[in-house]
């Protein structure tokens, strides 16, 4: 299969949602449409490029013995992508992501740089020379995506079996990902009033440490060391 689009499925706001509640986990079609602010139309309608980009996959399933069949969705790429657009270079690489081969210590000395070539020869020499050094960057990049990546579905799989809660889960998705995030940003990112968003967070609490100041909600990083440690 070729290369997806990701550039074309990456500049629709919607097609960017879809992609985000998917990394949380599989959705039937009608749960996908309740996520976003679109009608059912066009959410078949971009699900359908990125199936057809083979970004995602969809396939059948029956709930339970009487439930009815669902169309699911799931995300069938695995990969960073990198792309510099200035006015004078536009370059961009996918790196297929798996499990890492190996976690060790990474350095790089970008201070073995010429900082200023004055001739052709040593400006194409030094370009050469960095481009050695993001060679470097990229397989460390890789190897960090990977573990991250694994890591994150590992802890899905624990959440669901442990605490089961998936509004939760997205939550804890969410601050992994970015850091931090408000109660008004998460109710546009999950489609969910505020008054949901703070329930799920206080019940959220309760199994991971969290911190609010000044209506900025993270993990607390400290709290997390300390029962860790218990």
């Amino acid at each position: 299969m070729s290369e997806p689009d990701i550039f074309y499925i990456l500049g629709n706001k919607v097609r960017r949602d879809l992609l985000s509640h998917l990394t949380c986990t599989e959705c039937y079609f009608s749960l996908l449409s309740s996520k976003v602010n679109v009608s059912s139309t066009a959410v078949s309608k971009h699900l359908k490029i990125m199936e057809r980009e083979g970004v995602l996959k969809s396939y059948e399933k029956e709930e339970g013995f009487i439930g009815p069949t669902r169309k699911y969705y799931s995300i069938a790429v695995s990969k960073t992508f990198l792309v510099t657009v200035t006015p004078n270079i536009f370059w961009y690489k996918s790196l297929d992501l798996g499990s890492p081969e190996k976690l060790e210590r990474f350095e790089i000395r970008l201070d073995e740089l010429d900082k200023s070539p004055k001739s052709l020869h040593s400006m194409v020499t030094a370009f050469i020379e960095a481009n050695k050094k993001l060679e470097q960057i990229i397989d460390a990049l890789k190897t960090i995506e990977s573990y991250r990546n694994n890591l994150m579905k590992s802890i899905k799989e624990r959440y669901l079996k442990e605490i089961g809660d998936m509004t939760q889960l997205a939550i804890l998705h969410y601050l992994l990902l970015y850091g931090n995030t408000t109660v008004e940003q998460l109710s546009d990112v999950l489609n969910l009033k505020e008054r949901e968003i703070k329930e799920k967070i206080e019940e959220l609490s309760k199994v991971i440490p969290l911190s609010l100041k000044e209506d900025i909600i993270e993990i607390d990083e400290e709290e997390l060391m300390k029962r860790e440690a218990k």
